[in-house]
């Protein structure tokens, strides 16, 4: 790599060890950067290069102030400090803080919350998605199944309660905002920082474990190549192609740059039945909403100055919310919209109640959510169609197993499938 022959010895070491072919002089501004800010505790920099050359974990913390909205921005680019540390020693294709989990002996870890931030790229380790259990399919028999297959897109018929979310006051003066959902249970409803300590999974009651049929055969889940399908409407109509997502991270805005395999850009897309609503709520979609797919996670959020509204029925299966509930996430945070670990014990669930139980999961793998304007109980619009601008995803890893679930089972009399 080219390194500026003015630049302090120290940082031409610590550029040595730079993972990935990253942009040079952007690297070489943060590691700049971060030396002058480490300069106010003794001994930090020896330390940052000994556990960066050392790649050991028993290194201590390295500590920087944690700034009021929990980000650093090292020439006009913002980042979480501890991401853009890992990313450039250790991790160099990082998405995300949901990614990273603190060591159990990091005292100042970024979800801590203290006054100061660990940078140690060795403190933080790479979340791995977990392994999803095979569901085990009994073989049916045909005759048991209903002539018709039931009706997939029901939401769309139900008058969608709402779940209004607001940011919650800051505790702290270095905390960056939250939300919470009021008079509900505590959520994976997230802050900016990926904090997640009030949600409270033992509030959900377990459910009972599947009666496993002798003939059982085990279907497992498959990565897929494109983790999610999204498509773009104005009121009823779909506008331009379907955008078949690669990456883990997925930025869907509203700006006229061309779309690349982690940007869907929905301002080239035209349509001539367009009206003055949809125009301009448009032009407040702005830099819109980012969906990362971490761990086996969904993860939406806003980007936008104005909220985006979620329909999503895996999550409000996992609150006991009615399936049509919309939430409200406001900018610069986020929700958990879907997990792959529920939606597999939801289908070892089904497959002992029928074809029937299992084909009406084809439901929880679609996420559907609009910009700017929202719809449902509290709104003039009570369905989706009605607003200006949405998207709808399709998890077609889930949506794939269901079909291989499925094809198992055998086939009523009218053949059908979670694609259908």
């Amino acid at each position: 790599m080219s390194i500026n022959p003015f630049t302090p010895p120290v940082v031409k070491r610590l550029l040595n060890w730079k993972k990935g072919d990253g942009e040079d002089k952007w690297s070489e501004k943060a590691v700049k950067s971060l030396i002058k800010r480490l300069k106010k505790f003794p001994g930090s920099v020896e330390e940052l290069e000994r556990a960066i050359s050392s790649q050991d974990p028993a290194t201590r913390c390295i500590t920087i102030p944690r700034s009021l909205d929990g980000r650093l921005q090292v020439s006009q680019k913002k980042g979480l400090p501890h991401v853009i540390y890992c990313r450039l020693w250790r991790y160099p294709d990082l998405q995300s803080h949901h990614e990273l989990k603190a060591i159990e002996h990091c005292q100042f870890s970024f979800t801590s919350k203290k006054d100061e931030v660990c940078i140690n790229p060795y403190h933080y380790l790479r979340t791995q998605a977990p392994v999803l259990p095979a569901v085990l399919v009994p073989k049916c028999d045909p005759s048991e199944f209903p002539a018709q297959p039931p009706a997939v897109d029901e939401l769309s018929l139900l008058p969608p309660e709402n779940a209004q979310l607001a940011p919650m006051e800051q505790v702290a003066p270095m905390e960056s905002p939250a939300a919470s959902l009021p008079d509900s249970p505590p959520t994976s409803y997230m802050s900016e920082d990926g904090d997640n300590s009030d949600r409270n999974d033992s509030a959900l009651p377990s459910p009972p474990p599947p009666v496993v049929a002798p003939d059982a055969q085990p279907v497992t889940y498959c990565e897929p190549t494109f983790w999610c399908s999204v498509s773009y409407y104005e009121l009823s109509s779909r506008v331009g192609e379907t955008f078949h997502a690669s990456q883990p991270s997925l930025t869907v805005d509203g700006f006229t740059d061309p779309s690349s395999s982690d940007r869907f850009c929905l301002g080239l897309l035209s349509n001539i039945n367009r009206n003055p609503v949809v125009e301009q709520t448009r032009r407040n979609i702005g830099h819109g909403v980012r969906f990362y797919y971490i761990g086996g996670e969904v993860f939406a959020e806003c980007l936008s100055e104005s909220a985006i509204f979620v329909q999503s029925p895996n999550c409000n299966h996992r609150f006991g919310w009615h399936p049509a509930t919309v939430c409200k996430i406001p900018p610069k945070c986020n929700l958990k919209i879907f997990n792959n670990l529920e939606f597999a014990a939801m289908l070892a669930q089904s497959v002992n109640q029928g074809f029937e139980a299992v084909y009406s999961l084809t439901r929880m793998c679609t996420i559907r959510i609009s910009f700017v304007k929202g719809w449902g109980a509290e709104y003039r619009r009570q369905i989706v169609t009605s607003t200006p601008c949405w998207i709808e995803l399709h998890l077609n890893g889930p949506l794939q197993w269901l079909d291989r679930v499925l094809t198992q089972m055998g086939s009523p009399h009218m053949p059908c499938s979670s694609m259908s």
